[in-house]
């Protein structure tokens, strides 16, 4: 179902369709003005997952069964009670960690009825009828090492990137900002703490390679070679090649290695887009002008690639699930905190706009 998308923003969620004359336009929208934080279209092409960040009304979550025409509200990933002599902080900000869902910010589906969700602050849930009832990960909650994580761009920590292994779904790996990266090979019941060669350039020396220190951004892997990760992380770009033991950085990526998206080629792991910004302090397009690299040889070399997009006074910022690509390997879409979204249907050489008035985009999901 490659002709369309699901678009997760600051008010609402719209789906893009291609009309039989070959233009993109907004087809349908659905919860007007509420945060939507993250989605999930299984692959039955029926079944969606919208996941709404309500604020003081808390993280909700509807579940259409029908492609859209309904929904309902659904079971939310929920924590237990938190004893009372237990002291949980944050060990940056020494503020007292909540438990309970703050934001939903990752969800994925896993084996037949599995389904994973991460949320803030630093919770991994696990469903196996479908999203019907969710529990608490206690093996990584309960972790020590879990009390070490810390916040990023949130005040607390939160799961992100969940990476189910095609080849068993009880493989599973997480990014955590900031946390580091994480395995199992048992659905769960045993976590390792993997990530040697990663580097944290905004601490200290002693603590630059410490796994647990490390602060990606979001981590992919490509669906035909799945031992393949891609990461953007807070201060560059790395690669691994062996499910993310060990990882490579690279430096030589023009315009720039700092951003938050990355998206990977379903068949063919060299292949993988990013949208960079300038840098932490100034998250911005370099030269205020809107790019995606790419790299068709495992990240020897990229291009930029602009035919399309903005190319003066754009200030856009893309978040780490606001670029997806299509079972095809061809189309890939993006959106901006300004609300533009664009598609490709050459794999990025050239760029349509499909709106520049949508609101600010948290995340773009081909349905499949």
């Amino acid at each position: 179902m490659s002709n369309r998308l699901l678009v997760g923003t600051r008010k609402g969620l719209f789906r893009i369709e291609r009309s039989q004359t070959g233009r993109w336009e907004i087809s349908q929208s659905w919860f007007l003005g509420d945060p939507v934080s993250m989605l999930l279209a299984e692959s039955s092409g029926s079944r969606i997952h919208a996941a709404l960040d309500l604020g003081h009304f808390g993280a909700k979550l509807h579940r259409s069964e029908d492609g859209g025409d309904s929904w309902t509200e659904a079971a939310v990933p929920t924590f237990p009670a938190k004893p009372d002599d237990l002291e949980d902080r944050d060990p940056i900000g020494d503020i007292e960690l909540p438990w309970n869902t703050q934001m939903i910010w990752a969800l994925e589906a896993g084996g037949p009825h599995e389904l994973w969700c991460g949320v803030i602050p630093g919770g991994l849930f696990r469903s196996t009828d479908g999203g019907d009832h969710w529990d608490l990960v206690r093996t990584l909650w309960d972790d020590p090492r879990r009390r070490k994580w810390v916040g990023g761009g949130f005040d607390f920590a939160g799961i992100h990137s969940i990476l189910i292994d095609p080849r068993d779904p009880r493989h599973v790996t997480l990014g955590v900002s900031v946390g580091g990266v994480w395995s199992t090979g048992d659905s769960g019941k045993h976590w390792e703490l993997i990530g040697k060669g990663l580097r944290s350039a905004y601490m200290p020396p002693e603590l630059a390679d410490d796994p647990l220190a490390q602060d990606p951004h979001r981590i992919v892997h490509c669906r035909a070679a799945p031992d393949r990760l891609w990461m953007q992380h807070h201060n560059g770009i790395f690669r691994s090649d062996d499910g993310g033991e060990n990882w490579r950085e690279l430096t030589d990526v023009p315009p720039s290695t700092f951003g938050f998206a990355v998206a990977v080629h379903p068949a063919d792991p060299d292949t993988v887009w990013f949208v960079p910004a300038v840098k932490d302090e100034q998250r911005i397009p370099v030269d205020a002008r809107v790019v995606v690299t790419r790299s068709r040889d495992g990240g020897q070399t990229f291009e930029i690639l602009q035919q399309g997009l903005p190319e003066k006074n754009a200030y856009d910022l893309v978040y780490r699930h606001a670029l997806d690509i299509a079972d095809n390997g061809e189309l890939l879409a993006f959106g901006s905190t300004t609300g533009s979204l664009w598609i490709s249907e050459d794999q990025g050489d050239s760029w349509l706009t499909v709106s520049e008035h949508l609101p600010p985009i948290n995340c773009v999901r081909f349905e499949v």
